[in-house]
C-alpha cells in the first residue's frame, strides 16, 4: 500500500487529483492537508482516508509539521499544487539538496518566473510568445502609456492569481481608472493588446529537460460568467478536448525558449493558458507550475499525468511512461462542468453546439 499527500486539498484541482488516485488506485491511501479548517475536501466522503489542517508555507512550523507528518503516516509521495507551496518546495530542495518526499515540481529559478505574470512577460518580451504586455501598479498607473503602447481594447488582471482574478476588457482610460479604484485591494496588474480568439489550454510533462507529453482542449463556456464583470472566470463550463499539434509545438518551443534563457532544465507538470489573437495566432497569457483544474477530467478522456506522476515518483523516472508529445484523443469529446458536480464527459457531437 502507498500513501500519498496532497496539498491544498480544498482547491478543485487537488480534489480531481484525489478522485483520480481513488477510482484507479484502491490500494493508495490519500492524506490531504490544507492551511482553511473549511477546506471542501476534508469533508467529502471518501475523498481522503485522513486529513489536517497545516501551517501555511509562510509559517515558522510548516516545515516541522511537513516533515513529522510525513514520518508519521509514511508518506511515499506528494502532490503539491498551490502553487506558493511548490516555490516553498523549491526552496526547500535549493536549500536542503532533496524533497522531504518524492515529489514532482519545476525547478524553483523557472517557477518563480512563472508563477508571475508581469515577471514571465518580461522573460518573453518582443517575442512571438506574448502579447504586447506592461506591468502597472495602484501607485504607477502609467494612464498615458496604457493609451500609447497598449492602446484599446485592452485586457487587464492581476499579476499573481487564476486567470480570472481581477481580469476586464477595458475600452478606454475611464474604464481603466474606474477599475483601479474598484479593486485598490490588488496592488499590481499586467495591462496587454486584447485577444478575441479561442481560449485554449494545454497539459505538458516535462522530465529533466525532456519534453514527454502534452494535451490541448478548447475552454468554451464559463461557470458563473454571468457575475464577472470580464464574462470569464477562473472555471470552464463547457470544454473541447482538441487534436491540434501546432498549439503543442508552440507552447514546447516557449518553454525552450524560457529555459534557455535561464539556463534551467523544464520539469514537472506545466500547465498553459492561450488566447488567439484577431488573425489566429497563440498568444500564451498564463503558465502554471501544476496540474490545471482539468487534470482528472483529462484522465478519463486518455490523458493522465496523475497516474504519469506517480509512476514517475515510484520508478524515478519516465522509462515506464509511453510518451506522446503530441496526445491525440480518439474520440471528439467534450466535458461538461458545474459549481457542485463532478465533470461530464461527452461527445461533442452531440451537443449541436448550435449557440457556440
Amino acid at each position: 500500500m502507498k500513501t500519498v499527500l496532497i496539498s491544498g486539498i480544498g482547491g478543485p484541482t487537488p480534489r480531481s487529483i484525489a478522485t483520480t488516485i481513488r477510482k484507479n488506485n484502491s490500494d493508495f491511501r490519500i492524506i490531504g492537508i490544507d492551511a482553511n479548517p473549511k477546506a471542501l475536501g476534508f469533508y467529502m466522503p471518501g475523498l481522503v482516508d485522513k486529513f489536517y489542517v497545516a501551517p501555511r508555507i509562510n509559517e515558522s512550523d510548516y516545515w516541522p509539521f511537513i516533515i513529522n507528518l510525513i514520518s508519521e503516516e509514511k508518506i511515499d509521495m506528494a502532490f503539491v499544487q498551490p502553487e506558493v507551496e511548490v516555490i516553498g518546495w523549491g526552496d526547500y530542495y535549493n536549500s536542503n539538496h532533496s524533497f522531504p518526499c518524492p515529489v514532482l515540481i519545476p525547478p524553483v529559478q523557472l517557477a518563480s518566473v512563472l508563477i508571475d505574470k508581469a515577471k514571465m512577460a518580461d522573460a518573453l518580451k518582443e517575442t512571438e510568445f506574448i502579447p504586447k504586455t506592461m506591468k502597472v501598479t495602484q501607485a504607477k498607473p502609467q494612464y498615458q502609456e496604457v493609451e500609447s503602447e497598449i492602446g484599446f481594447p485592452c485586457w487587464i488582471r492581476a499579476t499573481r492569481g487564476s486567470g480570472g482574478l481581477g481580469a476586464l476588457k477595458l475600452t478606454n482610460t475611464n474604464n481603466y481608472k474606474s477599475w483601479l479604484f474598484i479593486n485598490t485591494d490588488i496592488k499590481e496588474f499586467t495591462v496587454s493588446t486584447f485577444l478575441p480568439g479561442r481560449h485554449l489550454a494545454t497539459q505538458m510533462l516535462y522530465y529533466k529537460g525532456e519534453y514527454i507529453k502534452g494535451a490541448s482542449l478548447e475552454c468554451v463556456e464559463y461557470i458563473m460568467a454571468s457575475i464577472a464583470p470580464s464574462k470569464v472566470t477562473g472555471n470552464t463550463s463547457y470544454g473541447r478536448f482538441i487534436n491540434e499539434d501546432r498549439i503543442l509545438k508552440f507552447c514546447d518551443a516557449c518553454v525552450r525558449f524560457i529555459c534557455d534563457k535561464f539556463k534551467v532544465p523544464a520539469h514537472g507538470v506545466l500547465s498553459f493558458d492561450l488566447k488567439e489573437d484577431a488573425d489566429g495566432s497563440l498568444k500564451v497569457t498564463e503558465i502554471n507550475i501544476r496540474h490545471m483544474a482539468y487534470t482528472g477530467v483529462m484522465a478519463r478522456v486518455g490523458f493522465d499525468l496523475i497516474g504519469d506522476t506517480i509512476t514517475i515518483l515510484e520508478s524515478g523516472g519516465v522509462k515506464n511512461i509511453k510518451k506522446s508529445p503530441f496526445f491525440h484523443y480518439d474520440q471528439p469529446y467534450a466535458f461538461l462542468r458545474d459549481v457542485d458536480v463532478e465533470p461530464i464527459v461527452v461527445n461533442d457531437e452531440i451537443l449541436g453546439n448550435t449557440n457556440v
